[in-house]
């Protein structure tokens, strides 16, 4: 997928009852706009969003405020979310976690994807990166692999807990590249430190929770999750270079409540349009190792569904459930 800076101009030629409609209700908005972050404050999706919210701010001429509800895997914010007031004052900073992993492992589903939310636009796309301990010796992902192999299941690998991106990420990886490593899930961000110290040899995580640490040498990064080497790393290898096939990598972008109407959710749209291609904008986010992407709504929904596809063949192949 390409950046779409250029979708400022598809916006410029909207027909006519569009356009309109985009400059309707008058005056939106006439106070603060919440947006709900299913994820906790500091980590990689809270960095993305806190940058939206506040070009959005700017753009908008009315704060907008992040709100964190990090819990159950995503659920809670996505369900204060839906519940919320569909008056265009509250809208979700959405990512696969949250959207299309966490409603499928609860006993039951708490609310529907597809039908609980109206969908704004994407804001980029962003890898996921290999890491491994300093310590371990693994200079590629064929290392990784041949040792995996050679010591049969004896390498660990971390993650975020069951059913998270990089517990999901990983999987998919064991998957293709056919061999084996033990999953030792840990909670409050502790899997990254994990491999930092030794205690596991391995993990996959969103670019932005690990550039810091690359630069420091704390970690080592061996790969993108990326189908395809990116400028945005450019001296890191692709994983689907060693394993064909293998891509996994987060979209994040702006949802609201089903019902919001029509003539906000096109001011939204056309407001997140220019954030993102505002120049101090392209820097944070090139700064965060993500390619802004905006889509219209039907593409951010095709998205979500192909993504649900992929993530629900994973999560009953792993059997997972919530506790």
């Amino acid at each position: 997928m390409k950046p779409v800076i250029a979708a400022a101009a598809a916006l410029a030629c909207m027909t006519p009852a569009l356009a309109l409609a985009a400059e309707a209700p008058r005056g939106y908005p006439l106070k603060p706009v919440r947006m709900i972050m299913p994820n906790a404050p500091g980590s990689g999706t809270d960095t993305l969003g806190r940058i939206v919210a506040h070009g959005l701010g700017e753009t908008l001429g009315q704060q907008v405020i992040i709100d964190n509800r990090p819990g159950a895997g995503g659920t809670l914010g996505m369900e204060i979310g839906r519940n919320a007031n569909p008056d265009g004052y509250t809208v979700i900073f959405a990512s696969p976690p949250a959207l299309t992993v966490a409603p499928f492992v609860q006993r039951r589903q708490p609310f529907d994807p597809m039908k609980d939310f109206e969908y704004i636009t994407t804001i980029g796309v962003t890898p996921n990166v290999l890491v491994v301990s300093p310590s371990s010796g693994i200079g590629s992902v064929a290392e990784l692999i041949d040792m995996a192999r050679a010591r049969k299941g004896a390498i660990n690998m971390a993650s975020a807990g069951p059913g998270s991106q990089s517990h999901l990420a990983g999987a998919l990886l064991l998957s293709l590249g056919r061999f084996e490593s033990l999953h030792v899930p840990f909670k409050g961000g502790a899997a990254v430190p994990s491999v930092m110290t030794g205690e596991s040899h391995w993990s996959i995580n969103p670019a932005p929770s690990v550039i810091g640490l690359l630069k420091t040498g704390k970690v080592r990064a061996i790969a993108q999750t990326l189908p395809k080497r990116t400028a945005l790393l450019p001296d890191m290898p692709a994983v689907a270079e060693t394993v064909p096939g293998y891509s996994y990598s987060a979209w994040n972008g702006i949802i609201a409540p089903r019902a919001t109407p029509g003539p906000i959710l096109v001011r939204l749209r056309e407001a997140v349009i220019a954030v993102m291609n505002r120049p101090d904008t392209r820097s944070q986010m090139a700064a965060q190792a993500t390619d802004i992407l905006v889509t219209t709504p039907e593409e951010f929904r095709r998205m979500v569904q192909e993504t649900i596809t992929n993530n629900v063949k994973l999560v009953k192949a792993l059997g997972l459930t919530a506790e």
